[in-house]
């Protein structure tokens, strides 16, 4: 599949995504891109975030593509009995471990618990070693239950602009492969 092929769906965490966070970047660089925007990026309602990702699926022209960071992937995840279009692919980048009592803030285990079962499209979780949202474990455990590729990305932070994930060129070019491999519509 092709840029061009797909909606690519941007939907970022905690706090949304400022100018110099790479999936902003990006939406800047894909054309077919665009974010969902939350109505409240501090205060995250977990309602309200799911019920505008399924929208946005459900309004895609073209077959949807999620590109997720942290509280964004738990919203996808949440969503997808809510989508009446078929997601061609997710990318999932440092998804929080919405069951740890002692991450904070204490919006994101208003997330969990995560569903278990496999998701109907193919995804990738990348995840950090050292992430402070969650532990290393939990990622590649909900990585497992949803049947997706997990990708180690070694102790990289949360993968954001703090953790010097600014442009993340790595990144650009890991989701162009997944990408390349999903069938066209």
């Amino acid at each position: 599949m092709r840029v061009s092929e797909a909606d690519i769906l941007i939907v970022p965490g905690y706090q949304g995504a400022d100018e110099n966070h790479w999936q902003s970047r990006w939406e800047q660089k894909l054309s077919t891109a665009r974010r969902v925007q939350q109505v409240e990026w501090s205060k995250p309602v977990r309602e309200d975030w799911v019920r505008t990702v399924a929208e946005a699926v459900n309004a895609a022209e073209r077959p949807p593509v999620i590109v997720a960071h942290s509280l964004g992937v738990a919203a996808v995840v949440q969503a997808v009995p809510l989508f009446r279009k078929q997601v061609a692919g997710a990318f999932f980048v440092a998804p929080p471990d919405v069951a740890d009592m002692t991450i904070r803030p204490k919006h994101l285990t208003t997330f969990g618990p995560y569903p278990r079962e496999p998701l109907p499209f193919p995804s990738v979780v990348v995840a950090s070693r050292n992430d402070p949202y969650s532990r290393f474990e939990a990622a590649e455990d909900a990585a497992g239950a949803w049947g997706s590729l997990f990708i180690d990305a070694g102790e990289s932070g949360h993968l954001n602009g703090d953790s010097g994930h600014g442009p993340w060129p790595e990144g650009l070019l890991t989701f162009g492969k997944f990408l390349a491999r999903l069938p066209a519509a």
